[in-house]
């Protein structure tokens, strides 16, 4: 793997909304790193990625409400354990469950094992809050991927705060999730 700045300068092969992701960072100006890959569909799959990038690529997790009427994403470091209990009493919402992957693609543009912010800017109805964990945060950098699994994107954090999420109509809601989680 390699590590480019940038949009790739041969797009062929390459989906639509992948190359939608890369018109809108540059478009915003914001400055970003890509790595290609293979397929990393789960986290222990990132954490060659998260080496060449030099930051952590964030644990996304789509989530809704058993009535399936609010839908979130969560973004949160992603060694750091989960519980739904946990979020659904600080975001004041019913418990927690993951959303099918059909609500995925129709309000993100994303399949399952692409999840990522960047899905935001195609939901441009505002189905789907944003719910960032107070550690990502904290990192002066962010990775992600650009809607599809076969790309990492290293991203400034506060570029992604203040260009991407304005441009794209999301605003985010805070949680403090713990590191140690009791059983």
């Amino acid at each position: 793997m390699e590590l480019y700045h940038g949009r790739p300068e041969d797009t062929g092969g390459r989906l639509e909304k992948e190359i939608r992701v890369y018109d809108l960072l540059d478009a915003l100006g914001m400055d970003y790193y890509r790595t290609d890959h293979g397929p990393a569909g789960n986290m222990e799959a990132c954490n060659e990625i998260d080496a060449v990038l030099e930051t952590v690529i964030c644990k996304n997790l789509f989530l809704c409400t058993a009535n399936k009427k609010k839908f979130y994403l969560l973004m949160m470091p992603g060694d750091k354990p989960f519980k739904t209990k946990l979020l659904s009493k600080q975001i004041n919402t019913s418990r927690l469950s993951f959303a099918k992957p059909e609500y995925m693609l129709r309000f993100l543009d994303i399949e399952p094992g692409s999840v990522s912010i960047m899905g935001l800017m195609n939901d441009t109805e505002n189905h789907v809050q944003l719910v960032i964990d107070t550690d990502v945060l904290k990192e002066e950098h962010l990775g992600c991927h650009p809607c599809v699994n076969t790309s990492s994107l290293k991203l400034i954090t506060k570029e992604v705060m203040e260009k991407f999420l304005p441009a794209v109509h999301h605003e985010a809601l805070l949680a403090d999730l713990p590191w140690v989680v009791e059983e």
